[in-house]
């Protein structure tokens, strides 16, 4: 039955191939028009459309099919453009929406403007990424479209009813629909699809001309089938598109030659190293393309999946378990281990999405590095003075730590870089890195009001200069920034911080053979030495370790151990702060792995209570103080927080969106501009909570269900895989009553 409001009276489809066929099946089948009228140069195609119902009405010619038409679809070889444009102009109604399927943009643009004179603002590109090697009308599927993408090229000044009405049409035929530049889908689609084809058809005809081809096809393997299928596509529809978008393949044939000339140099010298290395970077980038390529035509990032974590209330806390290693020294281990000489061989790396993100940035720049498999990483260190230029942008996704260390590392380099990261690092400040670092001579242009993107102008010919700098603000991410600088500055370059932060960067400097002088706050190194490959294996995180330690505090009857991990002195404020506060946390086999203190720990329920929490301790706990929200709501007596500004620069206002957190839950805090107030003993009721993207606000609430008298949903919790993979299984495992829901984006399918 049609739709009482369709969004079209009459739909024109010109051409009945694959796509145009497949459209009009989908607009029929969704009663998305009154009327699909069918034109194509083949009419036996429009004849067995018809029968087939896949359109309505036969048109016997373009301009037939154009009248009176408020939608018209150019379904036609990239070629054919012009003169049907030229055919159909007379023809369109005044307030036509003329859109169509081709696989490049410039060229229609280009006729466009030849036939019209100008670009319409009711003139809107598109490109649906489906097909099939299929072609035809027989080929035409109404559910093509589904769960695959849609690019949209507008123009500046379209007509937003138009555009809002065309992007209807495509998202009801079950698409997803992007919008993006005609340049940049052109640069996009030769990588990402005409290169390919253009590779299949190659690598076939090539083969097919070897004297053994009968037997190189007969047995070829299936990889080799998957590869070639796209090469069955119709040759004249990719002659059309190879011509039309000549600029943009020649650019990345151009950049695939030089890239297979250095393969098959590699080959001919028996250089091993540079095929592990691109091959080991190829692998990774297949694997983490979401992590990559956020936001671009092919890529469902996993990030922008929609995680909800549900919760009942109650329970306890029991078992024998190991957290993720710690997120700060596996960024860290990656970055020495790839400037080193020698190999690195690292245990116990968190494959989170943050540190894949270091990892792969480093592989970007030429270093090859094996794994991660179960923790383990093998990193081939290129030395100090070994980096490579990045090939494109470094993609950082949401990790904070790995774009202000990248800035102090990349600004010494002799080659221009450019760190982005996800939509939450876009908004996080980073003139507190950027401008100590501009005074030892570096070149780094930010967006407004000092956020990523960080353009950073390297030079061959200026070299950073050493300096002293005293932080305004405790913060070992700005230390480690300007010590990565340092060892390149000439002379010393040297960091006072007004109270005391973590210092794994300091720890594995030494660990690795580079003199890091300590004098009371002040870290200094002097640039030129180098850094000789170790082992390290990287203990528990005791900011995932946190949550648990509060959940067991909390919950009653409960009972649990968490082994390796880490007791760096810089960062057991967590410990110090629920000890004073009465937790029962017992300290076992206290040990030393690679420079850094390990243990085990017990910890029971206890009744907390309020306190004052020490100004010395905050920087100590700077990330854990989400879970000791919860652990104060859950002790008798008040709770003071004071000096914590730095929460409010997190991956969130951690402050306030904590607050906000606790008073959908029906507690109420008094927020403080460095600070919090919460008075314990209040119930914790049901309701539902937004993360903010931040996973630490996700995980926390998730341990206050444990002494909720009700359900409790927390919304927007993807950025979880960030600092704690495996988070909802290790917490199901000790008795957190936790479920997550996630909806996903389209997996994409095919393209062309």
């Amino acid at each position: 039955m049609p739709l009482r409001d369709p969004l079209f009276q009459r739909v024109a489809i010109i051409g009945l191939g694959l796509i145009g066929g497949s459209l009009a099946s989908a607009i029929r089948k969704n009663s998305l028009a009154l009327e699909v009228v069918g034109t194509d140069l083949r009419k036996e195609d429009l004849v067995l459309g018809q029968s087939l119902g896949v359109i309505d009405t036969i048109a016997d010619s373009t301009a037939e099919a154009v009248r009176g038409a408020d939608l018209v679809v150019l379904a036609v070889p990239v070629q054919a453009t012009r003169k049907v444009l030229e055919e159909i102009r007379p023809h369109l109604a005044a307030d036509v929406l003329l859109t169509d399927v081709g696989s490049t943009k410039s060229g229609f643009v280009k006729d466009v403007e030849a036939v019209f004179g100008e670009f319409s603002t009711r003139i809107i590109p598109g490109h649906p990424i489906a097909g099939s090697e299929r072609s035809g009308i027989r080929a035409a599927n109404p559910d093509m479209f589904t769960h695959h993408k849609v690019i949209l090229t507008p123009p500046d000044n379209v007509s937003a009813p138009h555009l809002k009405k065309l992007r209807a049409l495509w998202e009801a035929c079950g698409a997803t629909v992007l919008t993006m530049s005609v340049a940049y889908h052109d640069e996009v689609l030769a990588a990402t699809s005409h290169l390919p084809h253009l590779i299949a058809f190659s690598l076939v005809d090539t083969l097919a001309g070897e004297d053994e081809n009968m037997d190189i096809f007969r047995y070829a393997a299936g990889g080799f089938r998957d590869f070639t299928r796209i090469a069955a596509s119709d040759p004249v529809m990719w002659h059309d598109i190879f011509l039309s978008n000549r600029d943009a393949v020649l650019r990345v044939i151009d950049h695939f030659t030089r890239d297979l000339d250095q393969l098959r140099t590699a080959i001919a010298d028996q250089d091993g190293a540079t095929l592990l290395r691109v091959f080991s970077r190829a692998k990774a980038a297949r694997e983490h393309f979401s992590k990559m390529l956020s936001g671009q035509a092919y890529v469902t990032n996993n990030s922008e999946n929609q995680v909800t974590f549900r919760l009942q209330p109650g329970g306890s806390v029991t078992g024998d378990i190991r957290v993720p290693g710690d997120k700060s020294m596996s960024h860290r281990s990656i970055m020495l281990g790839a400037l080193a000489e020698g190999i690195t061989e690292v245990k116990g790396f968190l494959e989170g999405e943050d540190s894949l993100a270091t990892l792969q940035a480093f592989r970007d720049m030429g270093v090859t590095i094996e794994g991660p498999d179960n923790g383990f990483v093998r990193i081939h260190g290129v030395g100090m003075h070994g980096l490579q230029p990045p090939r494109g942008p470094i993609y950082l996704g949401n990790s904070g730590t790995g774009m202000r260390l990248f800035t102090g590392l990349l600004a010494a380099q002799p080659f221009e870089s450019e760190l982005t990261g996800d939509a939450s690092l876009s908004v996080r400040p980073m003139n507190r890195v950027a401008e100590p670092l501009r005074s030892m001579g570096a070149v780094i242009d930010t967006a407004e009001g000092g956020r990523p993107p960080l353009k950073i102008r390297g030079s061959k010919d200026k070299k950073l200069v050493g300096i002293h700098y005293d932080m305004p603000v405790a913060s070992a991410q700005v230390k480690s920034c300007l010590l990565l600088a340092g060892l390149y500055a000439e002379g010393t370059t040297s960091i006072t911080e007004p109270a005391p932060t973590r210092d794994h960067t300091e720890r594995m400097l030494a660990g690795f053979g580079y003199k890091v002088e300590r004098d009371g706050p002040t870290a200094s190194v002097t640039g030129g030495g180098k850094l000789t490959a170790n082992a390290i294996d990287v203990p528990a995180d005791i900011s995932s370790a946190a949550f648990f330690l509060v959940a067991a505090s909390i919950a009653p009857d409960s009972d649990l151990i968490l082994r390796h991990v880490g007791m760096n002195p810089t960062r057991v404020g967590v410990i110090n702060i629920l000890q004073q506060m009465g937790a029962n946390i017992e300290i076992m086999d206290e040990r030393e792995i690679g420079g850094e203190p390990v243990a085990d720990l017990r910890v029971r329920s206890a009744e907390l209570k309020g306190i004052e929490i020490p100004e010395v301790q905050v920087p100590l706990a700077i990330d854990e103080f989400p879970a000791l929200f919860i652990a104060a709501t859950c002790a008798t007596g008040r709770t003071v927080l004071t000096g914590a500004e730095e929460l409010r620069v997190k991956e969130s206002d951690r402050i306030q969106v904590m607050a906000d957190g606790l008073a959908a839950l029906g507690v109420k805090t008094e927020v403080t501009e460095d600070g919090i107030i919460i008075e314990g003993g209040q119930a914790i009721k049901s309701g539902s909570v937004h993360s903010h993207s931040d996973h630490r606000i996700a995980m926390s609430f998730a341990v206050a269900s444990l002494r909720a008298t009700g359900e409790i949903e927390i919304i927007d919790c993807a950025n979880v895989a960030t600092s704690f993979p495996g988070f909802v299984e290790l917490a199901q495992q000790t008795g957190i009553k936790i479920s997550a829901e996630e909806a996903k984006a389209g997996v994409e399918q095919g393209a062309d």
